[in-house]
Parts: structure tokens; sequence; C-alpha cells
């Protein structure tokens, strides 16, 4: 994990109304810097992933927990894109695998189709990086519902509405 002070200084760079919180905008922003193009739902929904006190924005605390989810989805591109600058699916499906999602071949591949942006079965890191934040949400999402830890929910139509609108990328 990068140094804690380096991430703090990051961080009040990006901050710059100095509130000690960061907005989906000032994230993209900052993130853009980095040449990790993202649309503002996938920031938005990294903001979402990591507000553990549900104010829209993102602390220090939460950006580091960001930040950690980030390098180790960075760290399993590296370690399968072998100096191309991309990967196919079948080492998405190993990337994912390194970061502890398993999907069957039906949601994989309905997922893949979905997250490459340029249809050409090539993903760039941030291609990752956003599929990786939408099917974290959609886990914990899942999670939440899923009380009895089985792996299968059971929603009714308030409850389904509810994770729609919350997994909207």
């Amino acid at each position: 994990m990068a140094n804690i002070g380096v991430l703090q200084e990051w961080f009040d760079r990006v901050d710059s109304d100095k509130s000690g919180n960061i907005t989906a905008v000032q994230l993209q922003r900052a993130l853009a810097v980095g040449n990790l193009q993202f649309p503002i739902t996938i920031v938005q929904q990294m903001v979402r992933m990591y507000d553990f006190d549900r104010n829209g924005t993102m602390s220090f605390e939460e950006f580091v927990a960001l930040n950690k989810f980030l390098l180790k989805v960075q760290q399993a591109f590296s370690d399968l894109e072998r100096d191309r600058g991309f990967l196919v699916p079948d080492e998405v499906y190993e990337a994912l695998l390194k970061i502890d999602i398993s999907l069957d071949s039906p949601a994989f591949y309905t997922v893949c189709e979905s997250f490459d942006k340029q249809k050409d079965g090539r993903f760039r890191l941030d291609d990752l990086i956003s599929l990786c934040i939408f099917v974290q949400s959609a886990r914990n999402l899942f999670n939440s519902f899923d009380t009895s830890k089985q792996g299968r929910v059971t929603l009714d139509l308030n409850q389904f509405i509810y994770c729609t609108a919350n997994c909207r990328i």
C-alpha cells in the first residue's frame, strides 16, 4: 500500500475546499490526472462503495480503503497484462479470481460485454477497475439482503427497486 503520508498529501490536494471530504467530481478529476478516465457514474459508485458514513462524500479514511482496493485490482492487472496494456477475457477472469471475485460463465461474459468500452475484447486498466467496482458494489448490495449467508436472496418489488436504484452504472 502507498505510504499514508503520500496519500494524505494527494487527498489534501484533491480536497480543494479543505472540507476534509472529497466529492465524486473531485475524485474523477484526480483519477484523470493519473490517466484513469472514468465516467462520473463509475466514480460515484466508487464513492458509494466506500462511503461508510453515508454522507455522499469520501473522507481520508474512506479514500484509503478505496486506494487499497484499486491497488489490488491494479496488481492483478499488472500480473497478467504482459506489457500489452490490456487483458483479454480469460485474463480478466483470472484477475477477478486474484481479487476474490468468482462469477459463473453467463454472469462473467455479460459483465465483460458491458464493460468492454471499445468492443474489441481488450480490457484496459480503467475497464477492469470499472468492472470490478460494479461487481463488488453488486456483491455488497446482495450481501446486505443475504442475511442467512446462503448465497441466495428473495426480494419483494420494493427491495428489487431499491437494488436497481443503488446498482445503476
